[in-house]
């Protein structure tokens, strides 16, 4: 069997920055199994498998995301960049995609001004715990935090971004923790920065994340509700890094942001 894949940079501009996803676009479904061995070969915080609308379907793609380890519920850097492949190589002009997933309902991209794209994600505010995983801080490293939420993420909250930069989390020590991953973050420290984060999920194969559109579902609502805007810009400040426009609209979050192609190719299998 050959199949098309696509790597494209998510969350930038230009290539060997943001994050990168591979997209494999398939006529039918393969089985789960075998869309996993290709996540792992892979070995990207994300592959994406898409499947083109059916007379049923309403006019939506069908998505699904896999890290090297596991099926994800949401994934935002992937999407926007099969939202590009879609939008820029298999139907050019296209201004809008819907994506029918298995765990996040419908979401849409659209573009919009100079070709940014805009994610439509649900929110997923974060709350106080009822506990904290005991070794939480500890295996993060850092000081201790300003605050600590939860939604499907750890969400730890710090005073100053140097913190976020400076984090040379233990691996080993989050491989434990009781949620999906963690995302750290503080107040913003450059000019036109509301916010800035990393986003670190190694038991799901993903040691730090370079951009994390869905962590910013949790993220964009603690900022909208701690700095009184519901428009915000964001960066994530791991090594690659990325930059995000944020707004909180409701229930759902806009997330957008910029894709470029860096490779295109075929599997085997």
């Amino acid at each position: 069997m050959r199949l098309p894949i696509y790597q494209i940079d998510a969350f930038t501009s230009a290539v060997f920055s943001g994050n990168p996803a591979a997209v494999v676009p398939l006529e039918a479904w393969l089985p789960a199994a075998q869309m996993q061995a290709i996540a792992a070969e892979n070995n990207l915080s994300e592959t994406a498998f898409a499947v083109p609308p059916g007379d049923a379907d309403g006019g939506a793609w069908g998505l699904r995301w896999f890290t090297p380890e596991v099926e994800v519920d949401l994934c935002g850097h992937a999407t926007l960049a099969t939202a590009h492949l879609i939008m820029n190589i298999l139907q050019p002009g296209k201004e809008r995609v819907v994506f029918s997933t298995q765990k996040a309902g419908l979401l849409t991209v659209t573009r919009g001004e100079e070709g940014r794209l805009t994610l439509d994600f649900p929110t997923r505010a974060p709350q106080v715990p009822d506990t904290v995983h005991p070794g939480l801080v500890t295996a993060l490293g850092g000081p201790a935090p300003a605050a600590i939420l939860a939604a499907r993420d750890y969400l730890v909250v710090y005073d100053h971004a140097a913190d976020v930069r400076a984090l040379t989390p233990d691996a080993a020590g989050l491989m434990g923790i009781d949620r999906f991953a963690v995302i750290v973050t503080a107040p913003g420290d450059e000019p036109g920065v509301d916010f800035v984060s990393r986003f670190f999920a190694p038991a799901k194969g993903v040691l730090e994340d370079p951009v994390t559109g869905s962590a910013h579902c949790t993220l964009i609502p603690y900022w909208a509700e701690r700095l009184g805007v519901d428009r915000l810009s964001a960066r994530q400040v791991s090594r690659r890094g990325g930059a995000l426009a944020c707004r909180l609209v409701g229930d759902r979050v806009h997330i957008s942001g910029d894709a470029v192609l860096f490779l295109e190719g075929h599997i085997h299998i």
